[in-house]
């Protein structure tokens, strides 16, 4: 049976807002019963962009990670909802009920990723559909079609000749807020961009205070290690860390190896870290 489901690439966002718009354009005004009312102008942001700042000058990195209703498997909104306002369709599709669901304004609290949105006009509340009214005509959803860098993959889950099947295989795609057990159908690709931290520094050889190119950078926690070389401008970084204690082992072959020992509580630049001539 089909399962509708997006994976989203969060390295190659770059809030443009197309998906946001599209999105907009598609339901601004526009009724698709018996799955949405018409969205307002504004107030609503169905595809959502959430912005993160990791870092501090000299060393930042900003990333982008849409963010859409995430059509649970086990959805906090159905529960709450009264007379069956919401419910989940065989395909995976959360929907709110746009008639049932008049006055339940106590669906928009329900929802922990705050996908949902309330439209004080009808007195309703709101959410992003897949745009299922498309697809039931054998169209892709409007952000799907709108994003121009294609971070934005939709198709069937359950289809292991679909990309988004594929993806699911042969890349680490992971769910926002795995703790919740909402089961999304809404995956991301390099999430840690959003929620972990990252170690990173610049080597400098100290007899010719140049960039040290090549130097083995070893970073070690709880017994596990990982590898990484210097570039050419001699800067090295690991992503996608945890919280806790950390060993860093520069080595170079010519120069004294330097250790330094990192309690990790969030992302952390070095700066300059010199080698000395053996």
């Amino acid at each position: 049976m089909t399962k509708w489901g997006f994976i989203i690439d969060i390295s190659k966002c770059n809030a443009c807002y197309c998906c946001f718009i599209a999105c907009k354009d598609e339901y601004w005004d526009n009724d698709y019963p018996p799955y949405t009312a018409a969205q307002p102008r504004h107030g609503q942001s169905w595809m959502n962009i959430i912005r993160n700042e990791r870092g501090k000058h000299p060393y930042v990195k900003v990333s982008y990670m849409p963010e859409p209703c995430m059509h649970c498997e086990d959805a906090p909104c159905i529960k709450a909802a009264k007379d069956g306002a919401v419910y989940k369709r065989p395909d995976g599709i959360v929907v709110i009920d746009p008639r049932k669901a008049v006055g339940q304004e106590q669906l928009v609290k329900s929802c922990p990723y705050g996908a949902i949105f309330w439209n004080g006009e009808k007195s309703l509340p709101q959410k992003c559909t897949f745009c299922v009214h498309r697809l039931e005509v054998g169209e892709i959803p409007r952000c799907v079609q709108a994003c121009p860098t294609e971070c934005i993959h939709f198709g069937d889950l359950d289809d292991p000749g679909s990309d988004v099947s594929k993806l699911l295989k042969s890349a680490k795609a992971e769910v926002l807020h795995p703790e919740w057990n909402t089961r999304p159908l809404v995956y991301y690709l390099d999430l840690h961009k959003m929620t972990r931290y990252f170690i990173a520094g610049a080597v400098v050889f100290g007899d010719t205070d140049e960039c040290a190119e090549g130097v083995t950078a070893t970073l070690t926690t709880n017994g596990s290690s990982t590898k990484t070389s210097t570039n050419n401008y001699g800067d090295f970084e690991f992503d996608g860390l945890d919280d806790g204690m950390y060993r860093l082992k520069l080595e170079c072959t010519g120069y004294a190896p330097k250790t330094i020992n990192i309690n990790l509580k969030t992302n952390s630049y070095l700066g300059d870290i010199t080698l000395a001539k053996t």
